[in-house]
């Protein structure tokens, strides 16, 4: 049986969760998903200095390419629970060979990327915004989605390092790519007049190099050795397929929850700008709570993986759970400093002398303690699904996720944003709340799915799943 990670022993002998070694696996994770946190909000600087209805129609496409990226790149999100159990298993090139698959996949996905930068018009017109706004949002959606590919590449091979618990590379990695991220966005759109498209090359080009980059690091020869990572690049179609079953519900869990956020964000951009903005500049806030959370929730997909790929799900049960928790501690905390903090944090991301400016900081102030609340049942539903992720667990939490975002959030959110009149559609009450009506459909709806994939993870269906075949590959 391989060591189980994150144990501790007292006196007696009996084990204990080490507190300590998940910091140790989530510390970079944590720090690396802070990153992804600031690849967002320096985007959202930079196009903040070009206008607030700049600023409105990166928020009306902003939930939609990411829909886009985890819908079509699921398949190299499912690399880290094939690495995890391998590697907890000792199967260590099936680990590798699982970066390769996710690779192929990557490639396979690629056409689908293209076909729909070039649908922007076509997917964007059913939400009617306002002229100026939906020629702007165009710009920034062709090249953000034209190389979705290389996103895609970069989550599998950083699922790797991750499963394994070298969390540090992804780190090192990340610093990379916001680097380039916010020096290409300078170059792109001031010197060299592209505006908010120049915004989206940066970040397309800056994935480009970060995959690069830890491509060659997982070749290097520090890592042949032991997982042959030179050596298990063959194509092989049935584990692709198995990759695609594994990701594809993994990345439509996300899309899920994240295209009822889109459509929430559009609704509010909808409304007016000012909404529309305060709306924006809050997500990207908040996501200093969200990213660094999700690196937790990331560090418990490998404790859960690598457990049951030793052999014990008990201590995958007890490992993942005190993540979870950890993990809404946290968002819950800086939530409440976010709130406190807002009067003085809004106005960086508004250009001073904007006829709406006092409107959006005032408004982005009130949503910002809403999101206090919101960031909380957040932080519970997003460690208890990354654990089952970790166990394979994917296909059911994400058919309740469909009926409660679809169903639930996305007419709650348009009922209480929308006055009478102005909505999507007639046959739905309208009580004209606004953006602070969209929020708190945002926080009825995360109570709902935290407590709900929790009670999941807690009911241990998880427990009679396999991932890996009794018989490994390299057998």
């Amino acid at each position: 049986m391989q060591t189980l990670p994150a144990v501790r022993f007292d006196e007696r002998g009996d084990r204990h969760v080490d507190y300590r070694a998940i910091i140790s696996l989530a510390g970079p994770l944590f720090l690396n998903s802070a990153l992804q946190a600031m690849l967002s909000l320096t985007d959202t600087w930079f196009i903040g200095r070009l206008s607030v209805e700049a600023l409105a129609a990166m928020g009306a496409t902003f939930f939609l390419v990411i829909v886009f990226l985890l819908l079509l790149g699921g398949v190299g999100l499912g690399v880290q629970t094939l690495v995890a159990q391998n590697y907890g298993a000792g199967r260590y090139g099936d680990a590798a060979k699982a970066v390769w698959t996710g690779l192929y996949g990557a490639l396979a996905v690629a056409p689908l990327f293209i076909l729909v930068a070039f649908m922007g018009k076509t997917l964007l017109s059913p939400f009617h915004l306002a002229p100026a706004i939906e020629a702007l949002a165009l710009k920034y959606w062709f090249p953000r989605l034209i190389g979705g590919a290389f996103g895609v590449a970069l989550w599998a091979i950083s699922g790797f390092f991750n499963g394994i618990g070298r969390t540090k590379v992804t780190l090192t990695v990340s610093v990379g790519v916001v680097v380039v991220n916010a020096a290409l966005n300078e170059i792109l759109m001031f010197r060299l007049g592209m505006g908010i498209a120049g915004s989206g090359w940066a970040t397309t080009l800056s994935l480009l190099v970060g995959s690069l980059a830890i491509g060659w690091l997982f070749l290097h020869p520090a890592l042949r050795e032991k997982f042959h990572s030179h050596l298990s690049w063959r194509f092989d179609l049935r584990a692709l397929g198995n990759l695609f079953a594994l990701g594809g519900p993994i990345g439509l869990f996300s899309t899920v929850h994240l295209l009822g956020f889109a459509l929430f964000q559009v609704m509010q951009v909808q409304i007016g700008p000012i909404d529309g903005a305060a709306t924006q500049i809050v997500m990207m806030l908040t996501s200093l709570a969200f990213e660094p959370a999700l690196g937790l929730a990331l560090a418990a997909t490998t404790l859960v993986g690598q457990s049951i790929g030793a052999g014990d799900k008990d201590w995958a049960m007890r490992l993942g759970t005190a993540t979870t928790l950890l993990a809404m501690a946290y968002m819950g905390s800086i939530g409440v400093l976010l709130a406190v903090t807002g009067p003085w944090l809004l106005p960086l991301f508004i250009t001073r002398g904007d006829v709406n400016a006092a409107a959006v900081a005032k408004l982005g102030a009130t949503l910002l303690w809403i999101a206090a609340a919101y960031q909380v049942f957040d932080g519970l539903g997003m460690g208890a699904s990354f654990c089952l992720r970790g166990a394979g667990d994917v296909k059911m939490p994400t058919v309740v996720l469909v009926i409660f975002s679809w169903f639930g959030f996305v007419p709650l959110a348009h009922m209480l944003s929308f006055a009478p009149g102005q909505g999507w559609v007639s046959f739905l009450p309208q009580f004209g709340l606004g953006a602070i009506g969209g929020w708190i459909a945002s926080v009825i709806y995360t109570l709902l799915i935290g407590v709900l994939v929790f009670w999941r993870w807690r009911s241990g269906v998880w427990r009679r799943m396999q991932v890996l075949h009794p018989v490994s590959a390299e057998a």
